[in-house]
């Protein structure tokens, strides 16, 4: 069905048809209850109308101000389609190719390989493949520091690989950062104004932000809420991420009403109107094919339905099946907020569902409760599929938290004096990291990473635990190696727990003291 624009308003004003869940409301609020959230927002497109598009609960815990359709969310990577998007209407007007090496827009990029630096192409850098591994330098950004876009794409060249290139998949924000400064490149226009002037304004998404930078506390939006890394914790509001840097892989905020505008130009092939285009239904085809294989997990058995046959990775969209429909998604996922977007053009369908609060089981249950209802499937407590999957995660990453604990050296004691471990330390592609003696012991300071502080605990012999203050920063290993000569030659850093979210990539730092 044509979506013309002037009808997007008329669409949007319709909060509730007939054609939705009948128990939605009693669902959205059972799966509240059941996991925490404060705050959610759904939205549900069909054939070309906006059937839903309502907020549930509260944006931040203690106060009463309600979520609503016009409450904006951090969408996280669910900001990678648009980045595509954008760099898919450059690609319509030939200023750009899919397979052109990058550094043909950035000659200043360079990567640890030479010949991935000449090799990589838009294609590969918006398709996780470049050969760098899971999270890969997102301690760049996250949580905030003191990077500019360009000196993360600097200091890309000193990450190194995990892989070879294009041999599998291992998911990467830096590698969309780099693809949102070909914009500017290109064009002479930032990634925010580009995205601003060529996406939101034309199809009317209002109260869309490019990042949290400059939010105000009266403004109608989400407050991210946590229990901390453990996801055991008194839940509580945290700080919203300061996340303008990565802006083009994770920045956009956003809310249900302007998302479905959004839907509703995807599932039009990239019309706004009859004849005026976003993006090519060819440049939408390339964004939908599938790129690179992802391997599928295994699951415990109440989430066996939701594995799929084929799962696989486009250009900043997700490729998998589900009862047998091809679905086009992402996630997004920040400290405090979880969200998706689901697309399945088979049906003309499209869903979002919105949380201010770090549970992917509450959007999962939502979400899949949608699209059964839409399939004609049969009926599956989703709520508690996802409720026992999430006790079964937490049950074994506290064993093997356990199995580590029991294992340790109780008894030993650090090689040097703690003095000694007092120093300046320099990763190539991190910078500075700074451990000082202070009353309480040992303290480590990421120097461009304001906020992430953590006492260092002895846990045997020369290792040692840093938990951070921030309990939204998970603990981590920090080992010091010592050489023949008695002097501290390395150091190194891992996440003591499973539950730590892939972006914090201590393992990738390779500290030396500094000179």
């Amino acid at each position: 069905m044509k979506i013309y624009i002037h009808l997007l308003a008329f669409l949007l004003s319709v909060s509730w048809a007939a054609a939705q869940p009948p128990d939605l409301d009693a669902w959205v609020a059972r799966t509240m209850k059941t996991f925490e959230v404060p705050g959610i927002a759904v939205a549900i497109v069909k054939d070309g109308e906006v059937v839903a598009a309502r907020g549930y609960g509260v944006r931040k815990l203690g106060e009463s101000a309600p979520v609503d359709a016009n409450t904006i969310f951090g969408i996280a990577s669910n900001t990678k389609a648009f980045t595509s998007a954008a760099l898919a209407m450059l690609v319509d007007e030939g200023k750009i190719r899919w397979d052109d090496p990058v550094i043909n827009h950035l000659p200043q990029l360079h990567l640890h390989d030479p010949y991935v630096t000449r090799e990589l192409t838009v294609r590969d850098a918006l398709s996780h493949r470049s050969g760098l591994g899971l999270g890969a330098g997102d301690l760049l950004y996250w949580p905030d520091t003191t990077f500019t876009r360009d000196e993360v794409v600097a200091r890309a060249r000193f990450i190194q690989p995990a892989s070879s290139f294009r041999s599998r998949y291992a998911y990467s924000n830096l590698m969309f950062v780099i693809a949102g400064q070909i914009i500017p490149a290109v064009t002479g226009k930032s990634w925010d104004d580009f995205v601003r002037e060529r996406i939101l304004t034309p199809l009317g998404m209002t109260s869309t932000r490019l990042s949290s930078v400059g939010l105000r506390p009266e403004d109608n939006a989400a407050y991210p809420h946590s229990r901390g890394w453990r996801l055991r914790g008194t839940l509580r509001p945290v700080p919203m991420q300061r996340n303008d840097v990565w802006a083009a892989a994770a920045g956009i905020q956003t809310s249900v009403n302007d998302l479905s505008k959004w839907i509703i130009v995807q599932l039009n092939e990239g019309k706004i109107e009859q004849n005026r285009l976003l993006f090519s239904e060819r440049q939408q085809r390339e964004m939908w094919a599938a790129t690179t294989v992802v391997p599928i997990s295994n699951v415990i058995e109440p989430l066996r339905a939701v594995t799929p046959n084929f799962s696989s990775y486009g250009l900043g969209w997700a490729v998998r099946d589900y009862r047998g429909r091809r679905i086009i998604s992402h996630g997004g996922g920040l400290t405090g907020m979880v969200t998706t977007v689901q697309l399945v053009p088979e049906e003309n369908l499209g869903i979002v569902v919105l949380t201010n609060q770090e549970e992917s089981g509450a959007f999962s249950s939502v979400l899949y409760h949608i699209l059964d209802y839409y399939l004609g499937a049969p009926y599956t407590d989703w709520i508690s599929a996802y409720e026992a999957a999430r006790s079964d995660k937490l049950h074994r990453a506290e064993t093997a938290e356990k199995t580590l604990s029991d294992a340790r050296a109780v008894h030993s004691r650090p090689t040097l004096e703690l003095a000694r471990y007092a120093a300046r330390y320099r990763d190539p592609w991190y910078g500075e990291v700074s451990i000082k003696l202070e009353k309480s012991g040992l303290v480590l300071y990421f120097e461009h990473t304001p906020g992430t502080i953590a006492d260092l605990e002895h846990w045997q012999y020369d290792t040692f635990r840093a938990v951070f203050r921030d309990n939204t920063v998970p603990d981590a290993f920090v080992t010091f190696f010592i050489g023949a000569d008695g002097k501290i030659g390395s150091v190194k850093m891992e996440a003591v727990s499973d539950l730590a979210d892939f972006s914090f990539d201590y393992q990738d730092l390779h500290l030396t003291p500094a000179p």
